[in-house]
């Protein structure tokens, strides 16, 4: 590939082709292998020497239809190399067990994903290794949590369900200048909606399974390290077993292909969701992180480049008889979780004080979550017209 700078679209579609992968077909083939046949020593060597390097050693390592994603995310993202994981979470906890060992101390973010939270609480717990929670719009604030043992800190921005953003440079340069591992869950702004090396992130993950996959059909996840972190999260990761089926990471790739185009019109559709919400007198607020009432709004700003189609909003109040009524009953939004594909889910939220420590949420004001698809954003309103016919029936009014 020529080295002229390109831009981000031209890039989805370009990276990740180099011909030593592709052999010149334009998506690289499915390649399926254990075991890789030597015809001598001297080649078995070479390739033991190389295996970091995109030459097949074992089945493990990767293949070609591995190598050329791997290629493809690390040069969007920014990094200088990406490990696959059969699923987002896994991608989570193999990054953590990479920089992490008994007697280390961990600052993870309360508005984290839960089961992130359930993994420090359950299993990092007992392997000896210390979680404290903190406010994800904590900024410069953090420096007083850190102890002589800390090593790594984990942000997730914005949240996944109450989409608060983080100030990500602040937070990433006071942790650098206590020498810990700065990991962000990147999954919202994809690999094309912010630049997370050039913020002080050290590895960058995502749930490859939500925008990068994008069409609901496959479970993935990718870890991207910085020069300093690459080497061992690759190899610790390899260590750990982590591997991806190439059918998989094929079916990625086609739909990396598009993810620009989806992203984009995802954040449009959204958009015009949320301004017809902001009509609505049942609403109490929007947690959209492109509108100023979504916590750390300023920082969406300053360091994202577009959305996408996953927010939040709260009513003023309700109950859970009224809950079920809007979200049940759907035509168009259909109830599920995950997100990122090309249809639209909804689901309402319960129980968020149960799953925060650090901070506080005053669960007596329902939170919902929508993803917009694809779908006429005409159809998606008259969808949430009737629902909230439904829910206003149940409350009486």
């Amino acid at each position: 590939m020529s080295d002229k700078p390109m831009k981000t679209a031209t890039k989805i579609v370009s990276l990740g082709r180099d011909k030593k992968y592709s052999m010149g077909v334009i998506n690289p083939p499915v390649f399926r292998a254990s075991t890789i046949v030597f015809d001598s020593m001297e080649q078995m060597r070479h390739a033991a020497r190389h295996k970091h390097n995109g030459e097949m050693f074992y089945g493990r390592r990767g293949t070609p239809t591995h190598f050329s994603f791997q290629a493809a995310i690390a040069e969007l993202e920014g990094g200088v190399g990406t490990a696959l994981y059969p699923s987002g979470a896994a991608a989570i906890s193999a990054a953590l067990l990479s920089f992490l060992k008994a007697g280390d101390h961990l600052l993870m973010v309360d508005s984290v994903y839960e089961p992130t939270r359930d993994l420090c609480d359950k299993v990092l717990k007992g392997y000896g290794i210390e979680t404290s929670y903190y406010d994800p719009l904590i900024g410069a604030g953090i420096a007083e949590l850190i102890r002589p043992n800390t090593k790594v800190l984990f942000l997730e921005s914005p949240g996944s369900i109450t989409m608060e953003v983080q100030d990500v440079p602040t937070l990433a340069r006071i942790a650098q200048e206590h020498g810990l591992t700065v990991m962000l869950d990147n999954t919202w702004a994809s690999p094309i909606n912010c630049r997370p090396f050039e913020m002080g992130v050290d590895i960058s993950i995502q749930a490859a399974t939500k925008y990068i996959v994008g069409h609901s059909d496959v479970m993935m996840g990718t870890a991207t390290a910085n020069a300093g972190h690459w080497d061992q999260l690759r190899e610790h990761s390899y260590l750990l077993g982590q591997t991806t089926s190439p059918d998989d990471v094929y079916l990625a790739a086609r739909g990396l292909r598009t993810l620009g185009i989806r992203l984009a019109q995802q954040d449009k559709n959204a958009r015009t969701i949320a301004d017809w919400l902001l009509t609505r007198p049942e609403l109490d607020h929007l947690r959209h992180p492109a509108y100023p009432s979504c916590p750390g709004h300023e920082f969406f700003e300053r360091d994202f480049s577009g959305g996408n189609g996953l927010f939040s909003f709260v009513l003023k109040d309700g109950s859970n008889a009224a809950l079920e009524a809007f979200v049940e009953g759907m035509e168009h939004f259909k109830m599920g979780f995950s997100w990122g594909g090309y249809e639209s889910l909804i689901l309402a939220i319960t129980g968020i004080d149960r799953i925060r420590s650090a901070t506080r949420w005053d669960s007596s004001k329902p939170l919902i979550r929508l993803h917009i698809g694809l779908e006429d954003p005409e159809d998606l309103i008259a969808d949430l017209t009737a629902a909230f016919e439904r829910y206003n029936a149940v409350m009486g009014r």
